[in-house]
């Protein structure tokens, strides 16, 4: 992409009736380069061409790109300075014209549950623009650590029960910003310890797409980003711990199986077009027909690698037994089990969560059924970094209420 072609723009709305919710949102600004290409989430490849570009001869370019690609991703080095497999005068050269620079943490909130949120101040481009942010979570429990990455800066989508789809679509993430929130988390919790020694254990284990965004209206960037991820030579974490989720884009449900390979998860919600059209707009241009078809045809998809569907638990909604029922009947001859979320409540919402009673009987009659159907405990409320609620009210805080954060999170 080139500077000219990569600069902020306004997007043109379309017109739209009255009272009608657009299918997809278009992106106000694009990436805008930095003055020094950031190697983070380039391949070993596109690593090997950057070097050519600074006269690196051939021969050299691609143990090189090994050494660096060993030193990000493996080791987590934060400088060039830190390579010490690399010459001196080869890690100078690299610093004058490249970055290895992570997002900067501005906000680190820590839940009464071992739940840490983190927003993260992106780099900015080389015209002086404002820096975005994007959130990420990260969810501590015994036997595991999961990774909430966001795939958007804002949301493409308008999911009625979702703070996060309240707000607007800034821009899509590059893969380097997507990669680069993993590698923050693992610095901020001290996990770049070396898997070569016995016993070392690894607080993140697990990697969710389910942060901002829709990760399959980013998909190239999305799919560069998780192959980096699931790199046995770098950050290492099995394609089986990462999960994609989506809310349905049906054309990028097949390549996500072909092309990245990883677990997927359904935000289904509903079991009625209806009532999906109105709980997930997208809904109407990939109705349920088709959305179920293309899980069907998962590539990779099997009992041992079963397609998870999201059904967020609205009280009076969507959470009946007869919505039960049909639920079942709808995913028969699908390898899935059904995630219930107990909905998590957030600012300005019409919506309640079910109560209690209601969803284990919700979940007694899908597992009755065969279908494995835990219900998730709800994790970090008390700072808006549960599922669904990733439209922080750090968006709107003050410098100094964030320094105030800083301090609170520092002293924790």
């Amino acid at each position: 992409m080139t500077p000219a072609s990569a600069e902020a723009s306004t997007a043109v709305e379309t017109t739209l009736p009255p009272g009608q919710i657009p299918l997809e949102k278009v992106a106000t600004e694009t990436y805008v380069p930095l003055a020094k290409p950031s190697l983070i989430g380039l391949s070993r490849a596109q690593i090997a061409e950057k070097l050519g570009s600074i006269g690196v001869k051939p021969a050299q370019q691609k143990m090189r790109s090994q050494q660096i690609w060993h030193w990000l991703y493996y080791r987590g080095v934060q400088s060039f300075a830190e390579m010490s497999s690399i010459s001196k005068d080869m890690r100078t050269e690299l610093e004058q014209h490249f970055t290895v620079d992570r997002p900067e943490v501005a906000v680190e909130q820590i839940s009464n549950d071992g739940t840490r949120k983190w927003l993260l101040k992106l780099p900015s481009g080389t015209h002086g623009e404002r820096a975005h942010e994007v959130e990420c979570v990260y969810i501590p429990e015994t036997d595991r650590g999961t990774l909430c990455v966001s795939s958007q800066v804002g949301c493409t989508l308008n999911c009625s029960f979702c703070h996060t789809g309240t707000q607007r679509l800034v821009r899509n993430l590059t893969p380097g910003e997507i990669v680069a929130q993993i590698m923050v988390a693992r610095d901020r919790l001290n996990d770049w310890a070396d898997r070569d020694q016995p016993g070392t254990n690894r607080r993140i284990t697990n990697i969710v797409m389910m942060g901002m965004g829709e990760p399959l209206y980013n998909f190239d960037a999305v799919r560069d980003a998780l192959l980096i991820v699931s790199d046995n030579e770098g950050i290492g974490i099995s394609r089986r711990r990462i999960t994609l989720s989506t809310s349905g884009v049906v054309p990028n449900i097949k390549r996500t199986g072909e092309e990245i390979g990883v677990m997927l998860a359904i935000s289904l919600h509903a079991v009625r077009d209806e009532l999906r059209n109105e709980l997930v707009p997208l809904n109407k241009k990939y109705p349920l027909k088709e959305l179920l078809q293309a899980c069907r045809d998962y590539p990779g998809a099997s009992n041992a690698r079963r397609i998870t569907f999201e059904y967020v638990m609205l009280k009076g909604i969507n959470d009946s037994l007869d919505d039960a029922k049909l639920l079942v009947k709808m995913l028969k001859g699908i390898h899935a089990k059904i995630n219930l979320i107990p909905f998590n409540p957030w600012p300005g919402t019409r919506y309640e969560c079910s109560d209690w009673a209601q969803i284990e009987a919700f979940s007694e009659y899908v597992f009755n059924a065969g279908y494995s159907s835990p219900v998730r405990t709800p994790r970090g409320r008390d700072i808006l970094a549960a599922c669904g609620q990733l439209k922080s009210e750090t968006e709107k805080l003050s410098a100094r209420e964030r320094q105030a954060l800083r301090a609170m999170a520092m002293t924790d």
